[in-house]
């Protein structure tokens, strides 16, 4: 006799998918595109200039404008503006930024494994 979930359950466990899509997107809004994730990799090693962090990710300083923006923005990246001549700007991960740690690593153990799968070893 098979057994069918009562329809309590199943609400229960279509909310919770839903929950679990909710925050994916949450994160994905932050975090997703093309440099996010890499500038804050870079940044874990610590602080960086504007121009160090453009050629070492290999991003036009538009879009790396705007990127270190939304990250200011939601309070994973700090930018401080140095009393030098001419005016330099560095920027450098949070505190905060931390909680990705766990998601920047395991992108880059599976991006490592992937690349040995396509590429070779």
């Amino acid at each position: 006799m098979d057994s069918i979930a009562p329809p309590a359950t199943i609400t229960a466990r279509s909310n919770t998918c839903k929950h679990a899509q909710l925050a994916i997107q949450d994160t994905l809004d932050v975090v997703g595109g093309k440099w996010k994730l890499v500038l804050l990799a870079i940044l874990r090693d610590g602080k960086k200039r504007f121009r160090e962090l453009s050629r070492e990710a290999g991003i036009s300083p538009r879009i790396l404008s705007k990127e270190l923006q939304e990250l200011e923005l939601h309070g994973l990246v700090s930018r401080t503006v140095c009393n030098t001549r001419p005016i330099t700007v560095e920027y450098a991960a949070t505190p905060y930024s931390e909680s990705l740690a766990e998601v920047i690593i395991a992108m880059h153990k599976w991006g490592v494994q992937h690349r040995q799968r396509v590429v070779g070893k």
